[in-house]
């Protein structure tokens, strides 16, 4: 036996067939935290055919070498494995890269201004989308109506999601397209805002937009095949390697299958699909499926939506909104129906995901998760509750006791920490984000961002498990700073724990022996820098199988 290969089974190289072979890939001169318990910090590795064969100190790897291995020095540059995003809408977000964006206006009258502008090149009749608005954002936090949106784009339909997507702005045009007025009747599940005499004003809340979406012309496959590349290309872009896309209906699917199938789809996708009765009936006909095309896309999870979201009053909570004490929220999914759906899943092999925000609507899916995992018991279910933001006391603990993920996104906490408290109250804010509190119990947090409901990049959900303030860190020593999570399970959040809530653990979510090479390359190490520091970090280059797929050019930082 050569010494390279004496090295390589001395390093616990994956299988005998990599250990006869040099590397493709030596990755040395870094610092690697490769999330690896009995290896956890290393300065170099090596990969062929996609996957790590070693990590290790670099005179060890670096002897693995043979004539044809690319070195790449990295000058002591940091290195983390590939970051996954555990609840994205991969095809909003290209979409929304494609549509106007809203997100950081400070007025209505600045999203009128943006929209008009849009109109000036679009043709006359044809729909204007846009995403990303947020009335507490604005000196008048009131939801807005449409008046002075018609007014100024009269001769186009509008139609304008809330940053959370659980509400749209429409204008009187749209209104019109989707037959809206004021003998419209709000459909279970959602809520036509209305004037004192009873006119619509332009916002629907959860599932009343459907009475719009339904009249919106569907986009071609040529144009969802462009969303799905231009959203990959963002997301690489940010380090981004892995996402669980939540909620996805079977046309995007195929379109992500026909990327992966021609090797034009750079990240690996964990799909909950779209728990409607025609996907389930499909995707149960079909079976769970596993890491197909060479590991780029996962289609075993269910995802259910059990209320809408706190910014737009749509959370179903267990005592009425403190700022309008003539609601408790939004109940989106029959009672029953989560345990249905529940047991099905578990007698064919799929996880659920349910969407739960109030503190109300938390304690409905767990009491139904229990009752479909007494009907069918399993040990190793891994179901989810999605965004888990508001949960009573004494719900906390059941998350370990069932065996439950609460799969969260700590960028939502510095988003709505600033008017949290006035939907809540003091004593709800208690139970509200609550991080510490969920790991104590005994659970794992898999993080995320909801993009697009946030931006893409992944280290400000970095920034907020660790500081609990926003990108000014602010405020000062962190919001309910108690609930903070440690960067050793900041990292974890979003890349292991992540991995191991979607049934990946032994492909990604570190960068161990046997594992597919997903990495990323950052120029500050953002374990051990000041956390005000951890925004001004760049992306280097990221890595998906050993290949780079986004490589960043040299220029001065871009801010987050």
């Amino acid at each position: 036996m050569t010494r390279s290969h004496l090295i390589a089974a001395a390093l616990c190289v994956a299988a005998p067939t990599v250990r006869a072979q040099a590397p493709d890939l030596i990755v040395t001169n870094a610092r690697i935290y490769t999330v690896d318990q009995n290896r956890p910090v290393v300065d170099a590795m090596a990969i062929r055919g996609g996957r790590i064969v070693a990590t290790g100190p670099a005179r060890l790897i670096t002897a693995m070498k043979g004539s044809s291995t690319q070195v790449v020095d990295l000058d002591g540059k940091t290195v983390i494995p590939g970051m996954i995003d555990a609840h994205v809408h991969l095809m909003g977000l290209g979409q929304a890269l494609q549509t106007v964006d809203l997100r950081g206006t400070t007025s209505y009258d600045e999203i009128i201004a943006r929209v008009a502008e849009r109109a000036k090149g679009t043709p006359a009749g044809r729909w204007i989308m846009g995403v990303a608005w947020d009335q507490n954002d604005w000196a008048d936090t009131r939801l807005p109506t449409h008046d002075k949106l018609s007014a100024a784009v009269p001769g186009h339909p509008v139609f304008l999601f809330r940053v959370d997507g659980h509400a749209a702005l429409l204008n009187a045009a749209a209104m019109k397209a989707a037959s809206i007025t004021a003998s419209s009747k709000d459909p279970f599940g959602g809520r036509i805002e209305r004037a004192a005499n009873g006119a619509p004003t332009g916002v629907l809340v959860d599932a009343a937009m459907s009475l719009v979406e339904k009249v919106i012309p569907p986009p071609s496959t040529d144009e969802l095949r462009a969303a799905a590349t231009a959203a990959t290309q963002e997301l690489n872009r940010w380090g981004l390697t892995s996402v669980h896309d939540a909620g996805v209906g079977k046309e995007s699917i195929d379109v992500f299958e026909a990327l992966a199938k021609e090797g034009k789809f750079p990240l690996r996708n964990y799909v909950m699909i779209a728990g409607d009765s025609a996907n389930l009936a499909y995707y149960f006909g079909r079976g769970p499926q596993s890491g197909l095309y060479d590991g780029h896309l996962w289609i075993k999870a269910i995802k259910m939506v059990a209320d809408g979201a706190l910014g737009s009053r749509g959370a179903s909570l267990l005592e009425p909104y403190s700022d309008d004490a003539k609601t408790t929220g939004l109940t989106l999914t029959p009672a029953g129906a989560v345990r249905r759906v529940g047991a099905e899943a578990l007698r064919r092999g799929f996880q659920l995901n349910v969407h739960a925000i109030g503190d109300r609507a938390n304690r409905t899916v767990l009491n139904e998760f229990e009752a479909a995992l007494s009907a069918v018991p399993s040990a190793d279910h891994r179901f989810r509750i999605e965004h888990a933001q508001i949960i009573h006391p004494d719900d906390i603990p059941r998350f370990a006791q069932l065996g439950v993920i609460p799969s969260m996104q700590a960028s939502h906490q510095t988003s709505d920490m600033y008017w949290a408290g006035n939907r809540l109250g003091q004593q709800r804010l208690l139970g509200a984000y609550a991080w510490r509190s969920l790991l104590n119990s005994g659970v794992i947090i898999p993080n995320g961002s909801d993009l697009p409901v946030e931006k893409s990049n992944p280290l400000i959900s970095f920034h907020a498990s660790i500081a609990r303030q926003d990108d000014n860190n602010w405020p000062v020593g962190g919001w309910f700073p108690e609930q903070r999570m440690t960067r050793d399970e900041a990292l974890k959040s979003m890349t292991i724990w992540a991995a191991w809530s979607a049934f990946m653990e032994k492909e990604v979510g570190s960068l161990e022996a046997g594992k597919y090479a997903d990495f990323v390359v950052l120029d500050q190490d953002i374990m051990r820098i000041a956390p005000e520091l951890v925004l001004q970090t760049n992306v280097l280059s990221t890595w998906v199988a050993g290949k780079p797929v986004y490589r960043r050019e040299a220029r001065t930082h871009v801010p987050n």
